[in-house]
C-alpha cells in the first residue's frame, strides 16, 4: 500500500499539545524508576540477562519523508544511570525505511529518552534495540516487523508509545497491516507493549468529535495494553487511582474498541458494549504510574525532568517481562510471549492490585462513560501489575 505521512505523535505528559512529550521539572510527587519497581514489588534476582527489548519510534520528517528529528543522546543515557547507580545497558540503535537516530531537534526527545531509562532501569542486563523508522503509515508498521523478525537480535518483548484513535487514524490497510505485525509478535513468541494513550476516553485532543475512542495500536487484541494511573506512596502507603487531570493535565486512555472484536480471553471480564453498540476488544490490559503530577524522574537534553503518560507504562512492562523471562528460560526455556490469556485466567487475580477509584472522562462531557471499579475496567484494566506475582504466575 501507499505510505502516507500520519499524525500519530508520542504520548503527551499532560502539557496543552496532545500528541507530543513535554518535559516537566521535577517535582514532589515523582518517583524514580526504581522507587516504581519497589512500590510494585517488583521480581528481584533478576535483571533481564539474555533478553533484548526492541522499542520503537518514529522519526519526524520533512517533504521528502527523510528524518529530521527523534532520538537520544548517549550523554543523557550515561548520566540517568550513573545518578541511579543502575549499570547502563548496551543501547542502539537500529535504521528502518531510512530511520535515523536524531537527537537535538525534536519535541519527540523526550518519548525516546523516556522508553530507554525507564526500560533500562527496570531490565540493566537487557540488551535495547531502538527501531527507528520515518512517521509514516509504512514506516510503523516496518519497524515493528523489523523487530518481530530481527534474527540477530532476538527480541523478546516490544515496547510501543505511539498511537492514535484507532477510527480516526489512517486507513483500514494500516490498522491491518500493523496489527498483523503484532498477532505475528504474539506467534512467535514476543510480548508487544502498547501504551493505552493520554486522552482518555475522548483519545482526542482539540479536534475532538464528541464521541470515545479506544487507542491503537493498543486496541489490537495481540498487544498488551498499558493504561495509566495517578500514585501517592506516603510511608509505604500506596493510594492509586485512574490518571484524570483534565483536559491540561491528561488522563489514561482506556474504552472499547469498534474495529476488533472481543477476544476470547475477555470472555468472563465483563467487557461493556463498545459505542457502536457491539462486543468490542477492552482496552487497557494492564495499568501503572502514569500522570505527570506524579511521574517519572527522567534525563533529558542534559537536565533532570520528570514526564508522565502511559507512554512511561509500556518501557515499564517491557522492563518487567524481560526480568520474568529471565526467570522463564533459566527454568523452561522459553519465553512468556503472548500473555493476555493467562493474565486474564480466573486464578491470575492475585497477581493484579485492583484500581477503583476514578474515571478516565477527561472532558466530563461523557457523563463518566466508562468508571474504576471491582475486576477489569476500561480505565485501568485488570489493575496494576504485583511484579513478583505476575512472575510467579507465568512462571508456574
Amino acid at each position: 500500500m501507499a505510505s502516507t505521512t500520519v499524525r500519530w505523535r508520542s504520548r503527551t505528559s499532560g502539557a496543552r499539545s496532545p500528541r507530543r512529550v513535554r518535559p516537566r521539572a521535577a517535582q514532589g510527587g515523582s518517583f524514580s524508576v526504581e522507587q516504581i519497581a519497589e512500590l510494585y514489588n517488583f521480581p528481584g534476582g533478576e535483571t533481564g540477562a539474555g533478553q533484548c527489548i526492541a522499542i520503537i519510534e518514529l522519526n519526524d520528517i520533512d517533504q521528502k519523508g527523510h528524518p529530521t528529528g527523534a532520538g537520544y543522546k548517549t550523554s543523557d543515557l550515561r548520566t540517568f544511570f550513573k545518578k541511579a547507580g543502575i549499570p547502563m545497558p548496551k543501547i542502539a540503535p537500529a535504521s528502518v525505511d531510512g530511520g535515523a537516530n536524531k537527537p537535538g531537534h525534536s519535541d519527540a526527545d523526550g518519548e525516546v529518552v523516556l522508553d530507554i531509562e525507564v526500560a533500562g532501569a527496570i531490565a540493566p542486563g537487557a540488551k535495547i534495540v531502538v527501531y527507528f523508522a520515518p512517521n509514516t503509515t509504512n514506516g510503523f508498521i516496518d519497524a515493528v516487523k523489523a523487530a518481530v523478525h530481527d534474527s540477530a537480535r532476538k527480541p523478546s518483548v516490544i515496547s510501543i508509545s505511539w498511537g492514535g484513535p484507532e477510527d480516526q487514524e489512517g486507513s483500514q490497510q494500516f490498522v491491518d497491516g500493523l496489527n498483523e505485525a503484532i498477532r505475528d509478535a504474539a506467534a512467535m513468541g514476543v510480548t508487544v507493549c502498547v501504551a493505552s494513550g493520554d486522552n482518555g476516553s475522548a483519545d482526542m485532543g482539540e479536534d475532538w468529535d464528541g464521541k470515545p475512542h479506544a487507542d491503537f495500536p493498543a486496541s489490537s487484541p495481540f498487544a498488551l495494553a498499558c493504561g495509566g494511573t495517578n500514585l501517592k506512596a506516603t510511608n509505604g502507603h500506596i493510594n492509586e487511582v485512574v490518571w484524570n487531570g483534565g483536559p491540561q493535565g491528561g488522563a489514561g486512555g482506556g474504552g472499547v474498541s469498534v474495529m476488533f472484536a472481543q477476544p476470547k480471553y475477555q470472555a468472563h471480564a465483563h467487557v461493556p458494549k463498545s459505542p457502536a453498540h457491539r462486543s468490542g476488544r477492552g482496552v487497557p490490559d494492564v495499568a501503572g504510574d502514569a500522570d505527570p503530577a506524579t511521574g517519572y524522574q527522567i534525563f533529558l537534553n542534559g537536565v533532570g525532568t520528570t514526564i508522565g503518560g502511559t507512554s512511561a507504562v509500556a518501557p515499564l512492562m517491557a522492563g518487567l517481562i524481560a526480568r520474568i523471562n529471565e526467570a522463564t528460560m533459566k527454568k523452561f526455556g522459553k519465553t512468556v510471549g503472548f500473555i493476555n490469556p493467562l493474565i486474564y485466567a480466573s486464578h491470575a487475580q492475585g497477581a493484579f492490585r485492583d484500581i477503583t477509584a476514578g474515571n478516565n472522562d477527561i472532558t466530563g462531557d461523557l457523563h463518566g462513560m466508562y468508571k474504576a471499579g471491582s475486576g477489569w475496567d476500561p480505565c485501568t484494566g485488570l489493575g496494576v501489575p504485583d511484579g513478583a506475582a505476575l512472575q510467579t504466575l507465568l512462571a508456574a
